[in-house]
């Protein structure tokens, strides 16, 4: 049995953009659950989430050359790219506030925790997110993994719209000096 292949994220990008398939492969099987995690998260649903991981990759494949080591890592930027599929997915269904509202009350707003899925619980998320109030965590919630505008969120909490930008300000902040102390 041969030693595993590993790359650095240098060559791996390097790879990628050469259209090495052996990278791309590489690329799925070690941030296909991450990235599936994320989409799940977002849509709630796992058939769903299996087709926009598969489009999430498509895009990676596709796109590769538009990214640029200098803005940041490559997981975090295939992480935006899932994260965006999967919004974009969700509001192409044209799901109505009505439904949002239902699905949010019973999954999200019920729980003391945010529930990240432990495909991307390596990334310490929860234990970085468990510092926020409950507040935080809940508009965090509704703004990056259910894709929510602020607008949206006030109505969806019942609650002022400067109340949601200043509990989102300060969860940013709070997130920022957390993730500065890592």
């Amino acid at each position: 049995m041969g030693a595993a292949v590993t790359y650095t994220e240098s060559e791996l990008v390097l790879g990628l953009k050469a259209r090495n398939e052996k990278h791309f492969g590489y690329l799925y099987d070690h941030y296909s659950p991450a990235l599936y995690g994320i989409a799940l998260k977002v849509l709630n649903d796992e058939a769903t989430a299996g087709d926009v991981l598969q489009e999430i990759f498509l895009k990676i494949w596709r796109g590769i050359e538009r990214y640029d080591s200098e803005k940041g890592r490559l997981f975090t930027w295939m992480v935006n790219i899932a994260r965006n599929t999967a919004i974009d997915t969700l509001r192409s269904k044209s799901h109505k506030m009505g439904q949002k509202v239902a699905e949010l009350g019973s999954n999200v707003l019920a729980s003391d925790q945010l529930a990240i899925h432990p495909s991307v619980d390596h990334l310490g998320l929860v234990k970085v997110l468990e510092q926020l109030s409950k507040e935080q965590r809940v508009i965090i919630d509704l703004a990056y993994y259910k894709g929510c505008t602020q607008d949206e969120i006030a109505k969806i909490l019942d609650i002022p719209l400067g109340t949601v930008k200043t509990r989102m300000r300060n969860a940013i902040i709070q997130l920022r000096n957390i993730l500065k102390q890592i």
